[in-house]
This record gives C-alpha cells, structure tokens and sequence, in this order.
C-alpha cells in the first residue's frame, strides 16, 4: 500500500507524460499583448482580430449607438464599417501595458470621417481581457481633451 500512495502523491514521468500531452497550452496574456500591439502597429488590425479574438468577445465603445457588440462577426462588421467611413493618416499604437489577465493599449489615430470630412486625432485607451490565449473583452475609454 506504501507503493501505491507513493504513486499517487508522487507520478512518475511515464505516468505524467500522458497529461502533459493533452495539455492544450495558450498564449499567456503577455505573449497575446505584444503580438497584438505589434500587428496594429504594423496596421494588420484584421489580423490581430482574426488570430486573438475569441468567438464570443464582447466590444464595448465609450460612446455613441451600438455601444456594444457581441460575438466575432459583429465585431468584425464594427471595424469594417470603421475603416469604410475613416480615411487613416496615421497611428500611434502604445504598450501593452499588462495587468493580472488584462492589458491596455494607447492608440493615437489620425483620421477623417468620410461623410463629414472632419479631420481629428482620437486618442483612446483599449481594456483588454484575455482567457485561455484569446481576447474576450475589448472596451474603449476616449480622452475627453
């Protein structure tokens, strides 16, 4: 009986390796965070979406209609109508910046709005929760300068 409760309290690595290898292992929030910032930086913010954002992510602006989307495609629809109605002169991304399964990202966007033809810098911190390697949570704070 010694043997076996030697067995259970201590696993041999034979007796490990089986866990070990259906182990699914994700990204940690870091590694998500200095990708991400890294492909915005480069403007390949559709595949930042595609590679980090979860099924089910939840997007939440700080103001204005439709304050909120939820699930992939509704998130994806947002940003395609973004990059419609914005001509982008320039951006600035910033960070991350981590916190215990969060991250922010600072942008600075140069843009005009199509329909208006209103030049503006919008200045925005991005709220990022990450879970098992994916973004699930996305919120945006605006600078009220």
């Amino acid at each position: 009986m010694g043997s076996t409760v030697a067995a259970r309290l201590f696993p041999t690595e034979k007796q490990n390796s089986f866990a070990m290898s259906t182990t699914t292992t994700h990204p940690s929030v870091e590694e998500v965070a200095r990708d991400l910032v890294a492909l915005c930086q480069a403007n390949r913010w559709e595949e930042a979406a595609e590679k980090y954002y979860a099924d089910n992510i939840v997007s939440v602006e700080a103001a204005g209609p439709d304050r909120e989307a939820v699930g992939l495609a509704a998130v994806k629809a947002k940003s395609q109508w973004w990059f419609e109605n914005h001509a982008v002169h320039s951006a600035k991304v910033e960070g991350p910046f981590l916190g215990d399964g969060k991250f922010v990202v600072r942008f600075a966007i140069d843009v005009t709005f199509k329909p208006t033809g209103l030049r503006r810098v919008m200045d925005e911190l991005g709220l990022y929760t990450v879970v098992d390697g994916k973004v699930t949570h996305e919120q945006f704070f605006y600078n009220a300068q």
